[in-house]
């Protein structure tokens, strides 16, 4: 019997972008169904990959290397549209990831559920982006990209309180901050359709952010300790550098993170 952790290593093995968003809407779509009937798909104990498969292209670059974007040209918002597009890929491969390679760790279903649909809606946001790209007449992989999108992953390969902490909770709050600005840009280049792919993607990620801060509470208060000590412990451990402001106060709190967990992370590093 296929199980959860089948499904997510199955996404976890497919390289091509567009097979692998496809693949992971698909299973989530699987899982949803069996949930509703009654019969949830059993979570299985597949072992995942130390890394995802990827597609041959984007070339993958130290982020210095990377060039720099201009982004009130078209090729400026091209590029700003490849990076975006990268990183909800690699966000596809995190969600899934955190299913499988966690599943020791017994989590009530609703775990499950979230993360499922991040890494569904995560799969659409990449599709977004990739329609906008080929509407500009490039295509995801056409432009190099940021090789250190996995190294959270990485990092925490053996810390299941760390992987929350520092992928939603301060990546993908990350995202909460600048993504206003990004669909100003676009707005100033009256391209409306990219600025609507955004907003979905900017109304979605707050609750990824959510599921993140929920279900690292729920581990603080398992373990009986206190979680704005045990998010700056993890963060200081694992997250290279300061978090930057400005940081989007409304929206970080609307995901359940206070600024007395992430200023003093900007504040004394």
């Amino acid at each position: 019997m296929k199980t959860l952790t089948d499904c997510a290593v199955a996404v976890l093995t497919t390289a091509d972008a567009r097979e692998k968003t496809t693949l992971s809407r698909t299973l989530a779509g699987e899982w949803f169904a069996s949930r509703e009937a009654g019969h949830p798909l059993p979570l299985g104990s597949t072992a995942p990959p130390d890394n995802p498969a990827r597609p041959e292209r984007p070339e993958l670059l130290h982020p210095r290397d990377v060039p720099r974007r201009r982004p009130g040209t078209e090729a400026g918002r091209i590029a700003l549209l490849h990076a975006i597009a990268h990183i909800e890929l690699n966000a596809v491969d995190l969600h899934w990831d955190i299913i499988a390679r966690f599943a020791h760790i017994e989590m009530p279903p609703g775990f499950y559920d979230d993360w499922v649909k991040a890494a569904d809606e995560e799969s659409k946001h990449f599709n977004l982006l990739a329609d906008r790209l080929e509407a500009y007449g490039s295509h995801y992989g056409a432009l190099p990209a940021h090789a250190g999108m996995w190294r959270a992953a990485a990092d925490t390969i053996d810390d299941f309180e760390g992987r929350l902490a520092v992928v939603p909770m301060v990546l993908e709050a990350r995202g909460l901050d600048v993504t206003p600005g990004m669909i100003d840009i676009f707005k100033r280049a009256d391209d409306a359709a990219s600025v609507a792919a955004l907003e979905t993607i900017y109304a979605e990620e707050v609750g990824h952010v959510a599921y993140g801060s929920k279900w690292f509470h729920y581990q603080c208060g398992r373990s009986l300790v206190d979680p704005k000590d045990a998010f700056h412990q993890l963060v200081e451990r694992y997250f290279h550098g300061p978090l930057k402001p400005p940081f989007n106060e409304e929206k970080r709190a609307e995901a359940g993170i206070p600024p007395d967990f992430y200023w003093p992370l900007a504040e004394s590093r």
